[in-house]
Formats: structure tokens, sequence, C-alpha cells
């Protein structure tokens, strides 16, 4: 075979590859979906028993304003329930801001509010976490979790995220949901937000991912070893989550979420994670230098610590999100230019197009599903690259400790 019907041969077998995967990808997210379990509705009522949620913040002056503006005005999920703040040491006006939020809502007069808001200031507590012991190794926010959980009496305990925004029926749904099914551990999976031009080219490729990875069904199942849970909103029972040591036993581990759903499952407590789209908003990075560590920080631990994986997973994003892009062009010219091999190398290019149109697909599907807008779709092929490109960084980090940071923390 001469280089030219080389080239042409390999130019269809990308080209083909790449839709192929496309094809996959958007019919096990449509099977993943349409089976997995929701979130229920808000009940009338509150329910019985006692809530604390605890927002464990690190420099979030960007966030915290409305992540505790949605979780106090929140309709009451129990008769007895409180918000505690852990400060984790920020630098930053998070503290500050988040008083002027607490104070800011106490103060506002309406019917409206006063339905919704139930004296905020009285419900609401603040917690200097303190500097980390000296000789031990706390990554993360185990540390803050750990010390709010010093303060904690309360049947329930919700840790979230202060990028997460809820909507005023999520705490009742999520508390109701955990009764009801007699779960140790309800997390859900929220909709991911798109702000800065990095998150349109990263995060629905991501979203995509995670969708088609989330191991839902058996999650579920309680006769599977299988654990998932979604860090930005893990809802515990109480003696539960002190069974099994809570943060303080992960002190040292980067993915907490999914090593407590694994102790949880592993202690026989009962496990739900469900969509909850509907329910919580979640805005994970600000720039693209935030993306970049973030992802880097977890794409290794996230696919089970398997160097093969973390980097057959980035080829394959790199193959099905940017070959489409990369190859039309390359077919279309080599078409012009290679009369002999032509006939190869439009039906080459003919699959290259379909991978192009299958990925505004899978955006019309996730649109559908997460109300992501097509914003920016296009630039999926450069998010493809800059995804390919986090899969062999993560595996550096993680394995050298160099570079491998949260928030400017090292993890190492």
């Amino acid at each position: 075979m001469n280089p030219a019907d080389l080239f042409a041969w390999v130019l269809l077998l990308l080209g083909s590859s790449a839709a192929l995967g496309l094809v996959i990808l958007l019919t096990g997210l449509a099977r993943v979906f349409a089976r997995a379990p929701r979130l229920a509705q808000a009940p009338e009522l509150p329910v019985d028993g006692s809530l604390t949620v605890v927002v464990p913040a690190y420099n979030e002056a960007a966030n915290i304003a409305a992540c505790l503006s949605s979780v106090l005005c929140s309709q009451s999920p129990c008769s007895v329930w409180r918000v505690l703040l852990v400060d984790d040491q920020s630098s930053d006006a998070t503290v500050a801001i988040a008083r002027e939020t607490v104070s800011g809502l106490a103060a506002q007069q309406g019917l409206e509010l006063q339905q919704q808001c139930d004296a905020p200031d009285a419900r609401f507590a603040l917690l200097d976490a303190g500097p980390r012991p000296a000789g031990e190794r706390w990554v993360g926010k185990n540390w803050a979790c750990s010390r709010a959980m010093e303060q904690v009496n309360s049947d329930w305990v919700l840790f979230i995220d202060a990028d997460v925004r809820l909507q005023p029926a999520t705490l009742r749904r999520a508390l109701a949901q955990a009764t009801a099914d007699g779960a140790d551990l309800l997390s859900l999976a929220p909709r991911l937000g798109c702000g800065c031009l990095a998150e349109w080219m990263v995060q629905p490729i991501m979203a995509s991912l995670l969708g088609l990875g989330f191991p839902i069904e058996a999650a579920n199942d309680p006769a599977s070893p299988v654990a998932f849970a979604a860090g930005p909103f893990m809802l515990f029972r109480r003696g539960a989550y002190e069974a099994i040591g809570g943060h303080r036993a992960l002190a040292g581990e980067v993915v907490e979420d999914l090593a407590l759903a694994r102790r949880i499952k592993a202690g026989g407590h009962r496990l739900r994670y469900l969509l909850g789209l509907d329910a919580l908003d979640l805005r994970m990075y600000a720039d693209f230098a935030s993306l970049w560590e973030g992802w880097t920080k977890n794409w290794l631990l996230g696919l089970e610590g398997s160097v093969a994986r973390a980097l057959l997973a980035a080829g394959v994003v790199l193959l099905i999100f940017s070959g489409p892009w990369l190859l039309t062009p390359a077919a279309a010219i080599a078409a012009a230019l290679l009369p002999s091999q032509r006939p190869l190398l439009l039906a080459g290019l003919a699959f290259a197009l379909a991978g192009i149109f299958l990925q505004l697909g899978l955006r019309v599907w996730t649109r559908r599903q997460f109300q992501l807008p097509l914003t920016l779709w296009w630039l999926m092929g450069v998010g493809g690259l800059v995804v390919a490109a986090i899969g062999p960084t993560s595996v550096w980090r993680t394995l050298s400790g160099r570079g491998w940071t949260w928030k400017g923390r090292p993890l190492a």
C-alpha cells in the first residue's frame, strides 16, 4: 500500500471511529438518564427531625453570598434546622461578605421574604476552622467538615459546596426523600452551569462524560459494591456518618466524596444517588486557571488511579471531540489533491462532518436535560484538546506531587 492510500484509509478509520464514538456516547447517555432515579417533588409539610447544613468555605468571596442566600431562603425542610458556615482560614472577604449577606436578609421586610426566609440570622452560625494540626495531612475540605461536626447534634447533616445554588424546595425535597427511602447518604447530581469561555469549551464535554460514567443503577443497588456520590451535595444520617468515621477518617483523601460513599456501602448503610438537575445548580470554575487546576486534580483519581484508563480516556476525548474538526479540512484538502484516493477521502470527510453534527446533537440533548444553551457549541473541538491535555497533566501532577494543588494549597 502506497503512502497516499495509507493516509486515506487512516483518515477514513479515524473519521468513522469518531462518529461511532459519538453515537455510542449519545445512546449511552439517553439510556442512563432514562433509567436514572430523580429527586421527588416536595411534600406539603416539613418532615420530622432536625438538620444542619454545613458549608465549608475557603476563599469563596465570589460565591458565598449567592450560596447562603439560596440556603437561608429555602422552605423549611424540618422542624429544627440551621446553617453552619465553616471558614477554612480564608484570606479574602468570605467571612465579611457572609455576615453582610445574613444581616441583609434579616433586615429585609415584606411578607414574601418572611414566608421564605424565617429569621435567617437566628438559624445561621459561623465557625472558624482554625489551623490544621501540625504533622497531619489534611487536604481539601476535610478539616473544615470535621471541625463542623464537633458542633453538629442534629439527626441529619448536609454538606454543600459554596458554588452550589439551591432551589427553594430542595432541602425539603432531599430530606423527605432520604427519610422515605431509609437512606443513610443521599447525594444529588447537580446541573452544571457555564459562565466563562473555558467552561463553555470544557464543561459540556465533562458533563457528558460524567453523565455516561455515573454508575447510577449500581450505586443505588444495595447488593452492588459500586458506590458513587457528588461532593457538592451530600446529605448524611448523622449516625451513619459517625459510624464510618466521617471526614476525619479520610483526612488525606483528595476525592473524599467517593471515599465517603464507598465507606457508607461497605459499612452496610443505604446509599441513594439521584438526579437533582432541577434542584441545584453548580458553577464550578470562574476562569481557565481554576478549571485547569480543578480537573487536573481529579482526573486520575476519578478514574480510580489507573494511569492507563486516564490516558486512554484523554485519547478517546481527543478522537471524538477534536477529531472531526481536524479531519474535516484535512480530508477536504486531500480529496482535492489526491484524485486516486478521492472516494476514500470523501467517505472520511462524510464521517468527520457526521461527527460535527453529532456533537451538535449532543449539545441539543444537553440543553434538554441540563437547560444548558447551545452557546459556543462549535468550540467543543478546542475543548477536546484541553481535556486531552488534562489527562496526562493529571497523571504527572498526581504521581509526582508537583503542581498538584487546589486553590493554591498543595495536595501532596
